[in-house]
């Protein structure tokens, strides 16, 4: 591990958020900067920083000794490949927050979360806890908020969030603790392979004090197997009754037996199931997660109580945004594949269910059977709504399904109103769509606000006129 960059040249691949970034900081550590990107404007932006920006760079220009990519490049990019084949270390921006970190005369704590899903909200919650102990901590790395500027902002504590993306390029990232929540297929495209993604996730476990993983998880178990060292704690976390080193639940308490004097004879309340926000067995998986991690770096399970009643949840995550004749509506827009449509499906006993939009190859058969007994009805949207109808049918056959045309002007106000018309006092109405948003909204926040904006008018109707209850 070297930042031994003054006078030398090194190049960054991406002029997106992460050149916007790395740029400044290199320029400030004395490197000689190139930016390149394939997108003329957007290398534009950088215009100022201090960097040579050259578009559709290929190859490394010969002098560069560090290539410095964005995430979101593949390996199989015709530039990083030239740089790897010329003997050239590439990293991404996580690992130069790491080597920038390690410049301080007192580096930051790394708490890292990775996973297919729950790692945001593991985060904040993690950050929540962090604070309420009294440390001077932030949630960081994918969660928006980029690791290397909380590192610059002088944090002493990093709840960071990270992607399988970044941890591919991430080569020397020693954690004081790490978790892989759980994992699913995603960004496969990306790695090649189920085995491939998985190895990347297990880069988080390769040089960690603290391994922690979700036992109730196979993967997550497998990965730490594989990739943390002999020299690291192992640390587990279940939704059942904890085994010695772990932590888990009993009847409605969330208890540690992992960072107690005697494990094998004591255990430690760390809060109760009534305060975890939002509800639902996958978010008391983030909790204890967040908790493993917290009580790594030391923390007392009184300020973990604290830290989980005060956490507010991110946009788009299992929120509720309204109550309307007895009927709950829940905006879990951010479920975007089906494993975690399936925790935010898993939270209610009487569901109306929109969903829909791209799968990405995705099956939903296991997913449809599995909350098969949970669903008062279906409303489906989007471009594989189909497939999702077509599931539905087999594992479902007397749920009630209303498919949108493709050519309704406002498809998430239709959605609401179909979904309203089945729903009884005592269900939830939920959007947990298990697929991709691009199809029909710029994002899975816009297509989150268009539910919300969409409930708040069927509220406010009701609000106007008697309502029949449906």
């Amino acid at each position: 591990m070297t930042l031994d960059i003054a006078g030398r040249h090194v190049l960054v691949a991406g002029a997106g958020v992460t050149g916007k970034s790395v740029v400044p900081v290199l320029v400030e550590l004395g490197a000689r900067v190139t930016v390149t990107d394939g997108n003329a404007e957007r290398l534009a932006e950088l215009d100022g920083l201090g960097a040579e920006l050259v578009p559709g760079l290929t190859e490394p220009p010969e002098d560069v000794v560090l290539v410095v990519t964005s995430p979101g490049w593949r390996p199989t990019s015709p530039l990083l490949v030239a740089a790897a084949d010329a003997g050239v270390e590439v990293i991404g921006d996580v690992e130069l927050a790491w080597r920038v970190g390690r410049l301080r005369e007192h580096p930051p704590s790394w708490l890292v979360v990775t996973g297919t899903n729950g790692k945001t909200t593991t985060a904040g919650m993690l950050e929540s806890i962090l604070r309420s102990a009294g440390g001077n901590a932030v949630a960081c790395g994918n969660i928006g908020y980029a690791a290397l500027d909380a590192v610059r902002a002088g944090y002493d504590v990093l709840a960071v969030e990270l992607s399988s993306f970044q941890l591919h390029w991430s080569s020397t990232l020693a954690p004081d603790a790490a978790v892989v929540l759980n994992l699913a297929e995603d960004h496969i495209d990306w790695h090649g392979s189920m085995e491939e993604y998985a190895a990347a996730k297990g880069r988080v476990y390769a040089r960690a004090k603290v391994a922690v993983h979700n036992a109730d998880d196979e993967w997550s178990t497998r990965i730490a197997e594989a990739h943390a060292p002999e020299s690291a704690r192992r640390v587990g976390f279940q939704l059942d009754t904890p085994r010695a080193g772990e932590l888990g639940i009993v009847e409605d308490l969330l208890v540690d037996r992992a960072f107690v004097a005697d494990p094998a004879t004591s255990a430690e309340e760390l809060a109760t199931l009534a305060d975890v926000r939002p509800a639902g067995p996958h978010n008391v998986a983030n909790a204890l997660a967040a908790a493993a991690l917290a009580r790594a770096h030391g923390v007392a399970p009184e300020a973990v109580v604290k830290g989980l009643r005060e956490y507010q949840p991110a946009p788009h995550r299992a929120v509720e945004v309204a109550e309307v004749a007895g009927v709950r509506y829940v905006n879990d827009s951010k479920a975007t594949n089906p494993h975690a449509a399936a925790g935010s499906l898993r939270a209610h006993e009487s569901i109306v269910w929109i969903a829909g939009g791209q799968l990405k190859g995705a099956s939903v058969d296991e997913l449809v059977s599995s909350i098969a007994p949970r669903l008062r009805g279906v409303v489906l949207l989007g471009v594989d709504s189909p497939v999702i109808a077509a599931a539905v049918a087999r594992h479902a056959p007397d749920v009630p399904v209303n498919s949108l045309r493709p050519g309704d002007d406002e498809p998430m106000t239709a959605a609401v109103s179909a979904a309203s018309a089945m729903a009884r006092p005592g269900d939830v109405v939920l959007l947990a769509p298990a697929a991709a948003s691009l199809d029909m909204f710029r994002s899975y926040g816009e297509r989150g606000d268009a539910f919300a904006a969409a409930v708040h008018v069927l509220r406010d109707d009701a609000a106007g006129e008697p309502s029949d209850g449906h």
